[in-house]
């Protein structure tokens, strides 16, 4: 996947008012951030990560409310009913573009109920299995799978998620067939391939990266291009015989489209701020997420490319809800 390189770490921002007028103006009140999955995945570890920079840098309190159900659907249009005042907060990630082809009647539309802010992360996923499955090596997974068609299961954060996509994808390079069982999210996903209720999994790695290294879990592979920071040992699946396999996730943040200029511009300062924090940064290189912290415009353009491929992807694997 292009991961969006011109991160603005350090860099200058929008033009904006005086910092006074900027401060006067916005926030006025509290803030909402919304992350639309519950709690214990890896958009809420970024959400988590975050706040209490966001926080010190808005000067205003920042309530985290995980709306999770319906691939991220649910807290989006919470959101996207909220006022248009920038201070309800959106914290997505694949759900975004996936959702306008999957669910094509939603009361919102995605493209234009949002305004974008930055891109905050890349967050590599990784395959991985209970710390007790028989299955060492990405190699034994697919021989396992091929040898009984049909009955070995894999778990997602929900239909249409990065997870759900990387594995639809995966068994159509390796030729397997496998049984999805969908989650309300990373965390109650993650709980069950721990106890080994479920066969394997792509997990993000600020999910699993913990998991992996404390040994309830085991990683058979890097679902990018390039291993990840934290477990440096572990090749990817595009270097174990599937070249080109490449399905990594990322994070986002968003206000209500149509949110003053003013608004945009002082959330945005903030999240380049906590994304530059020492303690963020290297909690994030632990579980090997790489922060990031794109253009509003920059990230508005990355949304679009990836909701195409998404859509497509969706389309010629015949994913539904159903």
């Amino acid at each position: 996947m292009a991961l969006h390189r011109r991160a603005l770490l350090g860099a200058a921002l929008l033009p904006a008012l005086p910092v006074t007028a900027r401060a006067q103006a916005f926030p006025t009140q509290p803030l909402r951030l919304i992350p639309p999955y519950p709690p214990g995945g890896g958009t809420d570890t970024v959400a988590r990560l975050l706040l209490p920079h966001l926080m010190s840098q808005l000067g205003q309190n920042i309530v985290v409310e995980n709306r999770g159900g319906a691939g991220g659907a649910i807290g989006a249009a919470e959101v996207a009913r909220a006022p248009k005042d920038g201070h309800t907060l959106l914290l997505d990630s694949m759900g975004h573009v996936v959702n306008p082809t999957l669910m094509p009647n939603l009361p919102f539309d995605y493209a234009t109920a949002f305004g974008p802010i930055t891109q905050l992360t890349w967050q590599p996923q990784m395959l991985v299995v209970p710390a007790a499955s028989p299955y060492r090596t990405l190699a034994d997974l697919v021989a396992a799978a091929k040898a009984r068609p049909g009955t070995l299961s894999y778990a997602s954060s929900g239909n249409g998620t990065g997870a759900h996509l990387a594995m639809v994808e995966f068994a159509r390079l390796a030729g397997i067939e496998v049984v999805h069982i969908p989650y309300r999210g990373g965390g109650p996903a993650m709980t069950d391939l721990i106890a080994g209720n479920v066969a394997m999994a792509f997990a993000s790695a600020a999910a699993a990266t913990a998991h992996v290294q404390g040994g309830r879990l085991r990683a058979l592979g890097a679902a990018g291009l390039r291993r990840i920071t934290a477990l440096p040992d572990m090749p990817t699946i595009s270097d174990q015989g599937y070249t080109g396999f490449d399905w990594d996730e990322w994070n986002g943040l968003w206000t209500v489209a149509g949110s003053p200029r003013i608004a945009v511009e002082r959330l945005h300062a903030a999240a380049i701020f906590a994304l530059a924090q020492p303690d963020v940064r290297a909690r994030m290189d632990q579980i090997g997420i790489v922060p990031l912290g794109t253009s509003p415009d920059d990230f508005a353009a990355f949304v679009i490319a990836q909701r195409e491929r998404a859509a497509r992807l969706i389309r010629d694997a015949n994913i539904t809800l159903g």
